[in-house]
């Protein structure tokens, strides 16, 4: 199952990925998104989350 990753150094925050899966991720005080719950992708559409990224700071790994 794949799981998204969010690289901290390349994101800036923009809330897009939260947008399209907010059961998935989410934005803190800090403005860099999280993975709240990596095993919810099957409710929303992550692999769309990760190409809208403007900066592809989302991947996944396989596990």
């Amino acid at each position: 199952m794949k799981k998204p990753v969010i690289d901290f150094d390349l994101c800036i925050g923009c809330g897009s990925c939260v947008e399209i899966c907010p059961e998935v991720f989410e934005l803190k005080d800090d403005n860099k998104a999280y993975v709240k719950d990596e095993d919810k992708c099957n409710t929303c559409n992550c692999e769309e989350a990760a190409n809208i990224c403007p900066v592809e700071a989302i991947t996944f790994t396989e596990e």
